[in-house]
């Protein structure tokens, strides 16, 4: 599948703030957080820690998910980070290394 979009989570270090967004290039927008260039949000709350992330062929889905993302419940995110990440760590290098 070609990616045409994604969804992400970030997260601060000790994982209290969820940041969820859609990009058309993970391996960039990760990049801006990290460099301070992302939303006002994370580098207000400092998340800099990629730990969740979806795959989509084309960006009006990713922004289809999103949307619906964001009206569930911080429980449900958490549990959906859980299912894929249960330590909740950075993803970002794994991401980097292989952008695919």
């Amino acid at each position: 599948m070609e990616t045409k979009g994604y969804i992400y989570f970030m997260t601060n270090y000790s994982n209290t703030v969820l940041y969820i967004g859609v990009t058309n290039s993970l391996t960039r927008r990760i990049s801006e957080h990290s460099s301070g260039l992302g939303s006002a949000f994370t580098h207000k709350y400092n998340c800099n820690k990629l730990v969740y992330y979806e795959r989509f062929p084309d960006i009006e889905q990713a922004i289809a998910r999103e949307k619906q993302l964001k009206h569930y419940k911080r429980e449900w995110k958490d549990s959906l980070v859980n299912s894929v990440n249960p330590d909740w760590r950075d993803l970002a290098p794994e991401l980097i290394s292989d952008p695919s």
